[in-house]
């Protein structure tokens, strides 16, 4: 597990399955500016049976309150290509009575911190719609930084967006 003062981080357990899938399934609680993708329940859960949602390039947590081990969210990680030393960072909170609270942006140190003491990889990126302002206040207070913006990149609700490419060197997590 992974703490701080407000949230933890931890495992996915099987009774948190019915409640990530509802979250995952509930398109309108993401915003405007997650993915629409839905996988079925028999893929998650199937998913969830072979790997507990935690890999060598990729896993997921789930994202409690400290003072009472409530669900908020989740946070994930994944290799962006093979042949590129470089993680993504994902994350949703869920129902907008948890926003605006900081637990995005201390759920991404946490995972942050982790994956530079416990990995080699050399970068972490964020990728961010424009428009979204909240997360790009996440991504400025985790210590992450503006590297550019990549046109078209991503399809989402019946066309093509730009994002913002947020990133952090373990040179400069470290202070190096």
């Amino acid at each position: 597990m992974l703490r701080s003062n407000n949230i933890i981080l931890r495992p996915i357990i099987e009774s948190d399955l019915a409640l990530m899938w509802e979250r995952h399934a509930d398109i309108d609680d993401r915003g405007v500016y997650f993915p629409m993708g839905v996988m079925s329940q028999n893929l998650f859960r199937q998913q969830f049976a072979e790997s507990g949602f935690w890999g060598e390039d990729s896993g997921m947590l789930v994202i409690t309150t400290a003072s009472n081990g409530y669900i908020a969210g989740h946070i994930e990680f994944f290799r962006t290509l093979k042949y590129l030393d470089e993680i993504e960072l994902s994350y949703q909170i869920y129902g907008t009575q948890n926003r605006g609270k900081g637990i995005a942006t201390e759920s991404v140190q946490l995972m942050t911190k982790y994956l530079f003491e416990k990995t080699k990889i050399n970068r972490i990126r964020l990728m961010i719609h424009p428009e979204n302002k909240p997360s790009v206040r996440v991504a400025e207070k985790a210590g992450y930084h503006y590297e550019s913006t990549s046109k078209g990149i991503w399809y989402n609700r019946g066309k093509y967006y730009d994002l913002l490419v947020y990133v952090l060197l373990r040179d400069e997590f470290f202070g190096e």
